[in-house]
């Protein structure tokens, strides 16, 4: 198949494996291309020193690195906690919301460089080619795409390590045993390959890289304070942090407590169903509380409405569609039925669990004179005429269409 030429092409680099061969193989494959690399820190807590060394070293003649991790999570992560995205009702997004802000810097180099294409090194079985290919063209639909994945000969990861070690690659501790794919960024860390292929095989124990097994957590509970403003939170334990911050303690708590760990099997947006494991414990101790915030805060109808569409905004997210006008759209109803989500709620941390010991807010909804079992204002003999209004259809239902109840 005839390739497209290009003179200059920018690929979101990672300093892995795939990302580390597509500098040599688009230099081989598109001409001689000049290459150059954005890698964008949204809390890998990579050595970025060595990264820049590594990308040089396969043949880059730049590589920019981006500190984004502050925008990240104002901007990206805390958004989606206010929305209570979670897909298939399980997984909290960790490696599909950081492709966004990851493209949007590799178009934002790519632009500015004078290149006229872009590249990843997504493969074509998973969701961020989509995510990926997906922000190019919302930011800029003029640039070329180069897939690799998508071209190449190689199929497994025991190929790709052979095509590097064949040119001189550093690869540093990548090695045919180590075949975990992992994912991480301050929000979580994730897990796929290995013996996960297998759904009924039970992840070992030595994969898990940031949480403690509940079993080795400690024996006492960890109290935990947090407060949210409109839905964002902005402090734990009565100190006030920026979001990184924030994120970090709370990551730190609840791995020391073995919370945050899921397992599970999702539907990709190609439509094959894959394994991954996930650690996430600032992310499910944050989910937590925010829900209980709005138990207390929200009317029922815009909890029913806000848990809708959080599903919708899960799927988006999931899918790459960070960059358009419904994403957007959502994002106002979001803002605006959760002005009133300000409040403290405190959480208690033991073996794998988040429990809530207490929540308050100065919006609450809740009257403890109208809810209290004791002596209260409430006059028990309103409900009776409400009941007639209330079951007047369904009676006037069962004197006219006799018979529809019975099976």
């Amino acid at each position: 198949m005839s390739k497209k030429t290009y003179k200059k092409i920018a690929l979101a680099y990672s300093g892995g494996l795939d990302t580390s061969i597509i500098i040599p193989w688009l230099k081989e494959n598109y001409g001689g291309a000049e290459i150059i690399g954005v890698s964008v820190d949204v809390g890998q807590k990579e050595d970025w020193d060595a990264v820049k060394k590594k990308g040089e070293a396969s043949g880059a003649s730049k590589l920019f690195i981006v500190d984004a991790k502050e925008e990240f999570a104002q901007d990206y992560l805390f958004p989606m906690l206010r929305a209570g995205a979670m897909y298939e009702g399980k997984y909290l997004l960790g490696t599909a919301i950081a492709r966004p802000i990851t493209a949007k810097y590799q178009v934002h180099y790519a632009l500015k460089e004078g290149c006229d294409a872009v590249a990843h090194g997504c493969t074509g079985k998973g969701n961020d080619q989509v995510r990926f290919e997906m922000t190019y063209k919302a930011l800029a639909p003029q640039l070329g795409i180069i897939a690799p994945w998508r071209e190449w000969d190689i199929t497994s990861r025991e190929q790709a390590i052979d095509y590097a070690q064949a040119r001189n690659i550093p690869l540093g501790n990548i090695t045919k045993q180590n075949i975990y794919s992992r994912d991480w960024n301050v929000w979580h860390m994730s897990h796929e390959g290995a013996e996960l292929e297998n759904p009924m095989q039970r992840p070992l124990e030595p994969m898990f890289q940031l949480t403690k097994s509940p079993k080795d957590a400690p024996d006492a509970e960890t109290e935990v304070t947090l407060e949210f403003e409109k839905g964002y939170p902005v402090a734990v334990n009565g100190k006030k942090l920026k979001g990184v911050e924030l994120l970090d303690l709370l990551n730190k708590l609840g791995a020391e407590n073995g919370v945050g760990r899921s397992d599970l099997v999702e539907t990709r947006t190609v439509g094959m169903k894959s394994r991954g494991v996930y650690e996430t414990p600032a992310g499910t101790i944050l989910y937590t509380a925010l829900r209980e915030l709005e138990m207390l805060c929200l009317d029922g109808e815009t909890l029913e409405m806000k848990k809708n569409l959080a599903n919708t905004y899960a799927r988006l997210v999931y899918t790459g569609k960070w960059f358009t006008a419904f994403r957007v759209n959502l994002d106002a109803f979001f803002e605006s039925s959760s002005r009133y989500l300000t409040g403290t709620v405190k959480v208690v941390l033991y073996k794998g669990n988040v429990l809530i010991s207490g929540r308050t807010s100065p919006y609450s909804l809740y009257s403890e004179d109208l809810a209290s079992f004791g002596k209260s204002n409430y006059n028990h003999h309103d409900a009776t005429g409400f009941l007639k209004l209330y079951s007047l259809a369904t009676g006037v239902q069962a004197e006219v269409q006799k018979g529809w109840n019975k099976a």
